[in-house]
C-alpha cells in the first residue's frame, strides 16, 4: 500500500478480488481486482507522507488471514471521504500533523491472492492526532472551503 506499483498488486490481488473498505472512497477504488486496491493506495498516498504499516501480528484460519498493524503517516494532502453515490461528501484539507494509529485488516486468501478485505481502523484515534476532531472553528471553516472545492472537481 505504501510503495507498491499495479504490477505487484496484480502479483497477489486476485482480478476479482473486493475491497469491502472502498465505501467511502472514490469510485476508481471501488472496482473489483488489483486496479481498484492499487487506486485505494495512490488516493492514501495522496494524502500521506511518510505512509507506513508496522506489524504486530499475523493469524490464519483456513483462508482467512488477520493482521493487526499500527498505520502511520504525516498528512500532507486533502483528504476527502466520498458518499454512496462517488460525489465527494467531506473533505478535511492537510494539516501536516503526523499520527500512528491501530487497525486490524482481514483478507480472504485464494490460491495465494487476496480476494476480500475488510478493515476495523480507530478512525477517531486517527482524526484526533490529526485535529480534525475537535475541529477548530478555523479548521472547520477550511473544511468547508476543501469540500466546496472537491465537490467542484467532480462532473455531476
Amino acid at each position: 500500500m505504501a510503495r507498491g506499483s499495479l504490477a505487484e498488486f496484480a502479483e497477489v490481488v486476485h482480478p476479482d478480488a473486493v475491497n469491502r473498505e472502498a465505501v467511502a472512497e472514490p469510485p476508481a477504488c471501488r472496482g473489483r481486482g488489483p486496479a481498484a486496491f492499487h487506486a485505494t493506495a495512490e488516493w492514501m498516498r495522496g494524502i500521506f507522507d511518510d505512509l507506513a504499516w508496522e506489524v504486530h501480528e499475523t493469524a490464519v484460519d483456513g483462508d482467512l488471514v488477520v493482521v493487526r498493524t499500527t498505520m502511520s503517516g504525516r498528512q500532507t494532502g486533502t483528504f476527502v471521504g466520498y458518499g454512496a453515490d462517488g460525489r465527494p461528501e467531506q473533505a478535511f484539507p492537510a494539516t501536516g500533523r503526523s499520527f500512528a494509529t491501530t487497525q486490524t485488516h482481514w483478507f480472504r486468501v485464494v490460491d495465494g491472492k487476496v480476494v476480500e478485505h475488510w478493515a476495523n481502523r480507530d478512525d477517531l484515534g486517527t482524526s484526533r492526532q490529526l485535529g480534525w476532531s475537535p475541529p477548530s472553528p478555523a479548521y472547520l471553516v477550511r473544511m468547508l472551503l476543501a469540500t466546496r472545492r472537491a465537490r467542484r472537481t467532480v462532473s455531476p
